[in-house]
């Protein structure tokens, strides 16, 4: 039997504490393991190159307009971090889709109360590798032709101020399509049924993905946020199917 929903932004945090509990730990080491590796690999490469990325994004300005630069370089500034973090995000979860999809399927068990032991075998990923990256694939195409457009935006002069905080927007709700999804694959709902069901929610959908994001900019929190996304978005799932769905 399951509890209460609560507002769509705890779910995450809740999402820590469950993941802790002793039936799901050995679920949650595999994805922090590669959620470790790609991350440390992906912000070394970014370290060498950021002062050029944001450099290269800037709007040349004239120079009675110089003073502008010290507001706009924090803007592209977030911006570069912006597209960091997707890319980490793209590749980390397509390498741990699998692993994400079982620990997804054990968290939705406990927290519906049907069971509460899990013990771990690695026969029981092998059915959930071919779906799960086919799956993945699936939000990668979802999200490709979308983040191009976002990404022309940031060419074009002046258009492009507007691009950061698009990509925020953006961002918040791809972290809710990509744990959500995990859930959802698991109860066989198909990916446009998932995004009519996150629509349903929008605002509930972007305050849980929004919480998501922030995470992945936090130092060292950032390397717990991928069990605690997929723990929390289970928990949002079992929660509020059965609520009344508020635009």
């Amino acid at each position: 039997m399951t509890t209460a929903p609560i507002s769509a932004p705890q779910y995450f945090i809740e999402g820590f504490r469950f993941m802790l509990r002793p039936g799901l730990r050995a679920f949650v080491v595999l994805p922090l393991l590669i959620n470790l590796l790609v991350f440390g690999g992906l912000i070394a490469a970014a370290w060498h190159e950021f002062d050029y990325w944001v450099n290269y994004f800037m709007p040349s300005l004239p120079d009675w307009a110089s003073f502008l630069t010290y507001i706009l370089w924090p803007l592209f500034a977030l911006l570069v971090l912006v597209m960091v973090f997707f890319t980490f995000t793209i590749f980390a979860n397509l390498i741990a889709a699998p692993f994400n999809g079982f620990l997804a399927e054990k968290v939705e068990i406990m927290a519906r109360g049907e069971d509460r032991t899990q013990p771990f075998r690695f026969s029981d990923l092998a059915p959930l590798v071919g779906r799960s990256i086919a799956r993945e694939l699936r939000k990668l195409a979802y999200f490709a032709p979308r983040a191009i457009a976002l990404l022309i935006l940031s060419f074009i002069p002046g258009i492009n101020l507007i691009a950061a905080p698009l990509w925020l927007v953006f961002g918040a709700w791809m972290m809710a399509v990509q744990y959500i999804d995990y859930p959802c694959d698991n109860n066989q709902v198909s990916f446009p049924d998932m995004l009519a069901w996150l629509r349903q929610r929008r605002m509930g959908s972007l305050g849980f993905g929004g919480v998501v994001y922030v995470a992945t900019l936090i130092p060292l929190a950032n390397l717990l946020c991928m069990p605690a996304a997929v723990t929390g978005a289970t928990l949002f799932w079992v929660r509020e199917e059965t609520a009344p769905a508020a635009a």
